[in-house]
């Protein structure tokens, strides 16, 4: 199936018509009742069915279609953003990391590398918690990590970012935000979020505070939902200090124990770009 193809199904499930999608389309009826009949022929299913009116999407047509349509959009804007990338930049630089806040002065860093690489391009890719897989299979330059396994990994290498502690997350009118540090005993009697995909350093920690207090707790299914939870007076919860986003929502108190987070920059070793290096050591000043 070709470019053309995706139009003729998009335009027909858009019209339902035969004659006025062959118009948009400037070819014959012939010629499209003819094309859509190959298409289906490839598929091995029926799109369409033809009645008196028209055409009408099978269901396995209509969701075909949706997705013709998504796929589509996304050709569409990978076009537009190569084009504009074409005009400007000889080189991309991308790196991957869960949220913004993990690098918090990646503009910083960005705004000082673009003055010696004005036509290269830094690209922040946001994955979600902790997936690796786009670095590891090449599709990313540099992959945001606190995970000592990476070290183990063929062909990458780690340079250290800087080192995080654990914060206790409440409101800012709670009374636990008037500490200057918190406590396993601050939390007694109060509801902590747990899950949410938790690093294993912070689970072990959870699990300690509910074994030592029988504090009451319950699941929570991502970082964002458990914000909600907190501002909703549902909990409160510990997180990394790499998810400190600086909003001045919430009171983030630092919490006393002894798991810390290690946080690190991962490249591919057969990277040699000057631009990749001293992008790297710019990071590592802002943050030194």
């Amino acid at each position: 199936m070709n470019t053309k193809q995706i139009d003729y199904i998009i335009e027909l499930a858009r019209t339902k018509n035969f004659n006025r999608a062959a118009e948009n389309l400037f070819i014959s009826q012939s010629t499209l009742t003819y094309q859509i009949k190959e298409i289906e022929k490839e598929l091995k299913f029926e799109l369409f069915e033809r009645t008196s009116k028209g055409a009408a999407l099978t269901p396995a047509g209509k969701q075909f279609a949706t997705t013709l349509k998504n796929i589509k959009n996304q050709l569409t804007q990978a076009i537009e953003q190569a084009q504009n990338f074409s005009k400007k930049y000889s080189d991309n630089i991308t790196i991957g990391l869960p949220t913004r806040s993990c690098i918090y002065y990646l503009p910083q860093a960005i705004k000082e590398f673009n003055k010696k690489y004005p036509n290269i391009s830094i690209t922040p890719i946001f994955n979600g918690f902790y997936r690796p897989e786009e670095f590891l299979r090449g599709n990313q330059d540099i992959f945001f990590t606190f995970d000592n396994e990476m070290k183990h990994v063929p062909d990458t290498k780690l340079i250290h970012l800087y080192t995080t502690g654990i914060y206790l997350i409440t409101k800012k009118d709670d009374g636990l935000a008037k500490l200057k540090s918190a406590k396993i005993e601050n939390l007694k009697g109060r509801t902590l979020m747990v899950g949410g995909g938790s690093p294993p350093q912070l689970k072990a920690l959870q699990q300690k505070i509910i074994n030592t207090i029988g504090i009451d707790y319950f699941n929570s299914e991502n970082h964002e939902t458990t914000l909600t939870n907190i501002l909703s007076d549902k909990g409160i919860c510990l997180t990394p200090g790499f998810f400190q986003d600086y909003t001045n929502e919430f009171a983030w108190i630092p919490f006393e124990c002894d798991e810390k987070f290690e946080c690190y920059l991962c490249i591919h070793s057969n990277d040699k770009r000057n631009s990749l290096t001293d992008f790297i050591k710019i990071l590592n000043k802002i943050y030194k």
